[in-house]
């Protein structure tokens, strides 16, 4: 039974057809998938779905976190403590290396200016004295040659990785835990627990979930739904989609078909206003909110009613939300996250415990905790995302308004 630590890795074949549809979506969209609910749940339990972790994910968002209620950051959700003595390194002045598969859209911006605030209050106290980043720039050969030079160099006290993907970054992740230094991998898995800690919201099927159930909630019988995707391959989002198959297809709902739009706004808005030439779509489905606006007004430009909307927590779409009015949620992969891999990173190298997989909390954005949201970010420029978590760091707010 595999766990959030090592998600199931996507073959070739899935990989190249995605790429193929996403290459796609500027002609005619796909026919309609008019499958029935076993059919479209059969559809999800392929590579990409487990059932075990869907079941631990879906209960894990009705699971109170252990840690300080103020710093969701530091939150842990049923955590497995484990020791780090091995790895503890006497004094300060660590250098702490970062190999981040990129800063490619606003929430790996948002998070990456919250990390480095993280880090600036580690140098000030002189726990870190250099803090050293790759940027592979989404190229996965890149990314491994950037772990390599980490590992070779000798420097690094803690290693810390964000992989581009999933399958293909696993074998440079084991290296780097051979080497001996503390591996620390957030945001998306790898298909190893070598790492001394895994650093993640609940998931991507909780995330995929609490869009698709608000979806299903809030629609009538028959009602159709388009679902907008970024990029195959990365399990955080294979996850995502996975889930919505599940209650997408045990529901009513048609579900018009997935384009890859690679969070393209210009081909977000093309890609919907093709399908609203030829016929009603009543809810939206994001894998990620980036765009989300772009799919909002490609319904303005036609003059077709709101859709019911699934979009992401960056405050451009938390405005056009409240601006429209329309019956929308925001699901979250907590930004805040970014914060969570340098505080373990100073832990591990103090000795202290943590959890072998940091499960952080995940909120969705709901019609109810919008307008606090808006109010407590009515500063930040539309690309920042709501649950940055850095209110408390020494650069705010300009770090986050200068982008």
């Amino acid at each position: 039974m595999r766990s959030a630590r090592t998600p199931l890795a996507a073959a070739a074949g899935l990989a190249a057809a995605a790429l193929m549809l996403a290459a796609c979506t500027t002609d005619a969209p796909t026919d309609t998938i008019d499958a029935s609910p076993e059919e479209s749940a059969a559809a999800s339990e392929g590579d990409w779905f487990d059932q075990a972790e869907y079941d631990r994910q879906l209960a894990q968002r009705d699971i109170e976190p252990e840690g300080p209620a103020d710093q969701p950051w530091l939150q842990a959700i049923e955590p497995e403590w484990v020791d780090t003595e091995e790895y503890a390194v006497e004094g300060g002045d660590h250098t702490v290396c970062f190999s981040n598969a990129s800063v490619s859209n606003p929430w790996r911006v948002t998070g990456f200016i919250t990390m480095q605030q993280q880090v600036a209050v580690y140098e000030e106290s002189g726990d870190i004295g250099e803090f050293r980043v790759s940027d592979a720039g989404d190229d996965d050969n890149q990314q491994i040659s950037d772990i390599q030079a980490f590992v070779e160099s000798g420097d690094c006290a803690a290693i810390i990785i964000s992989p581009s993907t999933t399958a293909t970054l696993t074998p440079a992740v084991e290296a780097a835990c051979d080497s001996g230094v503390p591996v620390i991998v957030f945001d998306r898995g790898v298909n190893t627990d070598c790492a001394v800690t895994f650093i993640h919201p609940i998931g991507g099927y909780a995330y995929g979930a609490d869009a698709a159930e608000f979806l299903v909630d809030n629609l009538e019988p028959g009602s159709t739904v388009l679902a907008l995707r970024i990029l195959p391959g990365v399990d955080v989002l294979e996850h995502r989609w996975a889930a919505a198959q599940q209650i997408f297809g045990a529901s009513e709902l048609e579900v018009l078909g997935f384009e890859f739009t690679g969070g393209d706004a210009a081909q977000i808005r093309d890609t919907v206003e093709q399908y609203l030439q030829r016929g009603e779509v009543d809810g939206i489905w994001m894998d990620a909110g980036d765009g989300a606006v772009a799919a909002v007004e490609a319904f303005e430009d036609t003059g077709n009613p709101y859709p019911v909307f699934a979009g992401e927590d960056e405050l451009g779409f938390l405005r056009k939300w409240e601006e429209t009015g329309m019956t929308a949620i925001a699901p979250v992969y907590s930004n805040f996250q970014w914060r969570t891999p340098i505080v373990a990173a100073m832990r591990i190298l103090d000795g202290e415990q943590v959890p072998s997989e940091w499960v952080l909390p995940q909120e969705p954005v709901t019609e109810e905790t919008l307008p606090d949201y808006l109010e407590r970010n009515a500063d930040m420029p539309s690309l920042h995302y709501a649950q940055f978590g850095g209110e408390d760091l020494p650069g705010y707010p300009e770090a986050w308004q200068d982008r």
